[in-house]
């Protein structure tokens, strides 16, 4: 599938996808969805690609869903194309989640909505120090989508998500790192350096020991102890068969840097 509203470059392991509607603010519409979803897959399904990158062309991450788009669509044919948009970015939100390649988020301006969804689902989340975050659906009469009412109150609690939420108050940059929000932040010149740079890094890792441990961190919240270990027992078990993970305890013994394959 070839992209017209965002980019996919890879190279040394690491997929690079940019979001390219930057005379939109980086809006979501039905056809950007249609190629997020297909990117998310092909970033699951390819194994030379063992980390990602995630930010937006220009000035914005991501302005959330572009409203202009959804008020041409006319009042009968809305909910039908609404469906579809979130049946592909919810789509390629779980493929984000779910998969092994660590996902690191770049976020190089205002998250807005969907955008600020969007980052929040990255497992790594770097921000400019210009960048704000502000969730605006109910601001415009709407309800959150795009994982962000199951993300957020993990990442802040509910209240501070309800506050964000209801008042769609802006947070800055800093304000979204101390909150928990952002892991990372960087000069805005810095940022795309700093962020394949962290990817790079990730790419030479263990990717099956990674996709294990945020498996592992995803189902914590909802299972029970014994679950959890059990789950713990046979993730560390399964990583120590693979070539990685005895690479690593070779290499550890023998006292020398390990080669992960992957």
């Amino acid at each position: 599938m070839s992209y017209e509203h965002m980019t996919m470059d890879v190279s040394d392991g690491v997929a690079l996808l940019r979001i390219n509607r930057p005379d939109s603010a980086n809006a979501i519409h039905l056809p950007l969805t249609e190629e997020l979803v297909d990117a998310a897959i092909r970033c699951d399904e390819d194994p030379a690609i063992r980390a990602v990158v995630l930010t937006g062309e220009g000035k914005m991450f991501c302005a959330g869903g572009d409203i202009g788009f959804f008020v041409s669509q006319g009042e009968d044919r809305l909910p039908s194309v609404v469906k579809k948009m979130l049946l592909n970015l919810h789509g390629a939100i779980s493929r984000l989640h779910r998969m092994d390649p660590p996902v690191v988020c770049a976020v190089n301006g205002t998250a807005a909505g969907a955008g600020f969804s969007l980052a929040l689902q990255g497992d790594l989340v770097l921000a400019a120090e210009s960048a704000k975050f502000t969730m605006a659906y109910t601001r415009v009469g709407l309800s959150p989508d795009g994982s962000s009412s199951y993300f957020l109150p993990r990442r802040v609690g509910s209240k501070r998500a309800l506050d964000l939420i209801l008042t769609n108050r802006l947070l800055t940059a800093a304000e979204a790192l101390d909150w928990g929000i952002v892991d990372y932040l960087h000069p805005d010149d810095k940022l795309m350096d700093e962020a394949m740079k962290l990817a790079a890094t990730l790419a030479n890792g263990p990717t099956r020991a990674f996709g294990t441990a945020k498996r592992l961190i995803h189902e914590s919240s909802t299972d029970s102890l014994e679950s959890q270990m059990e789950r713990e027992t046979v993730g560390i078990v399964e990583c120590m068969r693979t070539p990685d993970g005895k690479e690593g305890m070779d290499a550890f013994v023998n006292k020398r840097p390990a080669k992960f394959g992957g």
